[in-house]
């Protein structure tokens, strides 16, 4: 049995499928990877094909319809073979150091049962023309080198949620929550690294800088203009997030905390696009949201309306200016471009 599973969503990616693909291949045998072309109209097809053929001991390739990020992610996970699974996107790449100690670290911990639900590690924004790369890291906030659960967790900063980047999860944990991201939406990847987690019991983490998370392009997702412009796949995400998780059902007060938090950031995210787009409603669609938050997960709800959402929501000036700053940090924190 492969030890990794990685599945690599594709549309349209022959531009840079390839340095994805390269740096992937550096796990060898240890490593399955699973290339989901997603109803793709270029040379990714082709391109992908090409890959398995070479190697068709480690690269598996599945073409569909178009069904979007989440759809090609469900599709990795039903024929991920492997006892652990990663997502990397096609126009992202690995440092292969530091995959290669992933690798080992995990083999080791398989062979001395010591199986972990989430294993995570550093990512590295790689944002076009910048001269300084930066780097999210988790040392100060998680043990080191060595399995742990959510009560060792010390303080996590607004600048150390976990991002799809930087998390491994178990194949089966996915599967035994009940894992199905909603096709045909962006931002799924925040589902993705949100809705398991009451099923993680025991972490890993690994102080190296894995993950490569290329930003910077004007069509992708995280510009701020793309992302205004789908507002409307936003908030579905941001309601997906609300109905995903009972406060009341999650015992260890850390995990509780940490998911609320998490939610708190998100809804922020969402109310601060909603003021930047200007629009003629979107005082009236961040109430609704706060409102939909309210009745379907009230104790979610009264903890964020104390926090940087109620902050960032406040009228007049005031608000506008806490909802700006709040803006300027999440900016960095989740690469906005």
């Amino acid at each position: 049995m492969k030890i990794l599973s990685i599945v690599v969503p594709c549309y349209n990616s022959e531009e840079y499928l390839d340095k994805c693909i390269s740096t992937l291949l550096a796990g060898g045998e240890e490593v399955e990877i699973i290339i989901v072309d997603d109803g793709s109209t270029d040379q990714t097809p082709k391109i992908a094909d090409e890959y398995e053929d070479k190697y068709p001991s480690i690269i598996k390739v599945i073409h569909q319809e178009n069904g979007g990020h989440g759809e090609a992610v469900n599709t990795g996970i039903k024929n991920a073979t492997g006892l652990y699974f990663k997502v990397v996107d096609s126009d992202d790449w690995v440092n292969e150091e530091a995959y290669n100690k992933i690798l080992n670290r995990l083999e080791s911990l398989i062979k001395e049962n010591r199986q972990v639900d989430m294993f995570i590690s550093n990512f590295v924004y790689e944002k076009e023309n910048a001269r300084h790369k930066k780097v999210m890291h988790y040392r100060n906030s998680l043990p080191e080198d060595e399995p742990f659960s959510w009560s060792d967790m010390k303080h996590m900063g607004l600048n150390r949620y976990f991002l799809m980047h930087s998390v491994i999860f178990r194949t089966q944990l996915l599967r035994e929550c009940g894992l199905i991201l909603p096709k045909h939406t962006f931002y799924v990847d925040n589902l993705f690294v949100f809705n398991p987690l009451p099923y993680v019991k025991t972490l890993y983490y690994m102080n190296v800088n894995f993950y490569r998370y290329y930003i910077g392009r004007s069509d992708q997702s995280v510009n701020e203009e793309v992302m205004i412009s789908r507002i409307d796949q936003q908030i579905k995400v941001n309601k997906l997030m609300v109905d995903s998780f009972d406060i009341k059902k999650i015992q260890n007060r850390k995990l509780r905390s940490y998911m609320t938090n998490y939610l708190d950031i998100i809804t922020t995210v969402t109310c601060i696009l909603l003021i930047r787009s200007k629009a003629e409603d979107e005082k009236l669609r961040r109430k609704e949201l706060l409102k939909y938050i309210k009745k379907n997960n009230y104790l979610a709800y009264l903890s964020i309306r104390k926090r940087i959402t109620g902050a960032a929501n406040l009228p007049g000036k005031s608000g506008r200016t806490i909802a700006v700053t709040t803006y300027k940090i999440y900016q960095k924190l989740f690469g906005f471009n």
